[in-house]
């Protein structure tokens, strides 16, 4: 196998990702979005007899001089069904090409459950693999709402029959600067990490479609914001970033609301799949079971291999 790197047609680089219905992480406006905050990206193309075989972004980070590693978070993207064997080639082919000098590595965190047979035998495993429910939004709305858990369903109810009533917010950054703002003094309160706020800005100017790129939702009672959750939009799929409650909200049962008005509306844009993000039942359990009484699938990857 032959890859090409940073030589790549983004038109073509999103119709591959589209089809997968791939990770944000290997979302070209998302590696754009990170080059604009000054992060080194790297694009490949693996090829095998002229034919596009896999495609992969990897995010860069670099040790002072030294060296640096190349991460590829949730991919290769594959183009078409390859055996571990083939696979194994391709990983073997990205490592000795890897356009970096000086100490140099190459990891891996495939979108590859765990369990499932793959081509990483010959790697070496550094990380454990993290887990994330995945939502399949093909069926209907009916169909959606028959496979709630029960708990989950009443509280939705709950929350329809209430005064919330439930708003898209603008894409202008002055629109959602508010929900991103709450998230990042969550994040301060709780001592968590996550993508800086001007990310959403890049990744929304990289797109140059904002509809296409970023869906946040509101839940109003009266005059008073109680909730909020925002999506990114990549391709086919869609993956829940932010999500903010206030006390009236949690009693309300507002995220429950906005979250099935959400895939109402990510389902009216022809989206696929979406991905409700990490869940650990051990830190936060209470949010782990409102994402996987979803009915969405817990995909556990198989880790990070260098």
């Amino acid at each position: 196998m032959i890859v090409h790197w940073n030589a790549h047609d983004i038109p073509a680089w999103d119709a591959a990702h589209a089809l997968a219905a791939a990770a944000l992480q290997q979302d070209w406006a998302y590696g754009s979005s990170l080059a604009m905050l000054g992060v080194p990206v790297l694009r490949a193309r693996v090829m095998r007899d002229g034919v596009q075989v896999a495609q992969a972004q990897f995010i860069v980070r670099k040790w002072f001089g030294l060296g640096a590693m190349a991460l590829c978070t949730r991919g290769p993207v594959w183009d078409q069904p390859v055996t571990p064997i083939e696979e194994a080639e391709a990983y073997r082919a990205l490592k000795k090409s890897l356009p970096l000098t000086g100490i140099r590595f190459m990891a891996v965190t495939p979108e590859v459950p765990s369990g499932q047979e793959h081509g990483l035998h010959s790697m070496r495993r550094i990380m454990s693999g993290m887990s994330t429910v995945m939502l399949d939004l093909t069926p209907t709305m009916e169909e959606l709402r028959a496979q709630l858990d029960r708990r989950w369903r009443h509280r939705l109810v709950g929350g329809e029959k209430s005064d919330m009533v439930v708003q898209r917010v603008g894409t202008n950054a002055g629109q959602y600067r508010w929900v991103l703002e709450t998230e990042m003094k969550q994040r301060t309160d709780k001592q968590l990490v996550g993508l800086p706020t001007a990310f959403f800005d890049n990744y929304v100017e990289a797109r140059k479609q904002p509809s296409k790129s970023i869906l946040t939702l509101r839940a109003d009672l009266g005059r008073d914001r109680v909730a909020a959750m925002m999506f990114l939009i990549h391709g086919d799929a869609a993956t829940y970033q932010v999500g903010w409650t206030s006390e009236t909200g949690r009693e309300l049962h507002a995220h429950n609301l906005i979250l099935w008005k959400g895939i109402e509306a990510l389902k009216e844009r022809g989206i696929r799949m979406l991905d409700l993000g990490g869940v650990n039942t051990i830190r936060s359990a209470g949010i782990a079971r409102f994402k996987m009484s979803t009915g969405g699938k817990v995909l556990t990857l198989a880790g990070t291999y260098i």
